[in-house]
């Protein structure tokens, strides 16, 4: 096994083409598929299932991927060491974010780093998915670190988490709605009511959606909104109810915050990388411009990662 072969796999994997790696690895795509299949003949198995439609990997290929990115992690990172002895950082950052994320001034995260580390290439892309889409990424190598915001345990065990924020949330209600003026309401309360959420994939879709599911209460969900920001825009207008952060409507005075009895909606904000990978220098400088540029509205929290850093 040569570590141009694995070079070559990952760049399928990503790009699930052996026209696009081959382009992406600035070589012709013979070169390509040489060595995948050299690869494939010194261990025996099928990295991948090839079509004219497309190139997925296969149960070994998915096996083989992170320890591929970790062994790929180890050559950065020594590249790194002798960078910073000589002309500087190097390399390519990928990160993945959650739509509608407003907790963190990335702009200026990104600008500054930018300007620290000019010969580093950062890459920041939104998952439609939302966390599953972040997740994802991680775990096939299209990004090195991504945002989660997910309930409390909800971490998959192959993920090394950043615990940045803890962000309680609350029943929206409009204030022309029945339930708003009661002083708190039970979950059955809510049965069969018009709701407003996030798509399915999403950390916060997913926590809700639970804690419905375990009571035996149907929910329905009539708009998938595209951030806590448009959330709230259809609350505001009547549309449906919404499980939302408190500070995003704590000025609206045409929604009201209903307590539900015996319910805990909080969920977490983390920065995530694959555990097996080894997060390289430009990686850990950009994490920790992040932290210092996360904004922290009234309700929210520290978590317990960004404290122990405080302390």
């Amino acid at each position: 096994m040569e570590l141009r072969q694995l070079e070559y796999f990952v760049a399928v994997a990503h790009e699930r083409s052996f026209t696009l790696a081959a382009r992406r690895l600035h070589v012709v795509q013979s070169a390509v598929s040489a060595a995948i299949a050299s690869l494939e003949r010194d261990l025996k198995v099928t990295l991948f299932e090839r079509s004219a439609q497309r190139v997925v990997l296969t149960e070994a290929g998915t096996a083989l991927l992170p320890e591929a990115l970790a062994v790929m992690d180890a050559v950065q990172g020594a590249r790194d060491v002798v960078d910073e002895l000589g002309a500087g950082m190097r390399g390519t950052v990928r990160v993945g974010l959650l739509p509608g994320l407003g907790l963190i001034d990335l702009p200026a995260a990104a600008g500054e780093f930018r300007r620290r580390h000019q010969n580093v290439e950062l890459q920041l892309r939104v998952e439609p998915e939302g966390s599953a889409g972040v997740i994802a990424g991680l775990r096939n190598g299209d990004i090195e670190v991504g945002f989660l915001g997910v309930g409390a345990g909800s971490v998959p065990r192959e993920l090394t988490a950043w615990e940045l924020l803890q962000v309680p949330q609350v029943l929206a209600v409009p204030t022309g709605h029945r339930l708003a003026r009661r002083r708190s309401v039970e979950l059955a309360d809510l049965a069969d009511e018009a709701f407003v959420d996030f798509p399915p994939g999403f950390g916060t879709r997913t926590l809700i959606d639970q804690i419905f599911d375990a009571a035996g209460i149907g929910r329905r969900v009539v708009v998938e909104a595209l951030g806590i920001d448009n959330g709230v825009q259809f609350v505001r207008h009547g549309v449906g109810l919404g499980i939302l952060p408190g500070y995003a409507i704590a000025d609206e005075e045409t929604i009201r915050a209903v307590p539900v009895k015996g319910q805990d909606f909080q969920w977490s904000l983390y920065l995530a990388t694959l555990r097996k990978r080894k997060p390289s220098v430009a990686l850990r400088a950009l994490l920790g411009l992040v932290v210092t540029h996360l904004h922290l509205p009234p309700g929210t929290t520290p978590g317990a990662d960004l404290l122990d850093q405080q302390n």
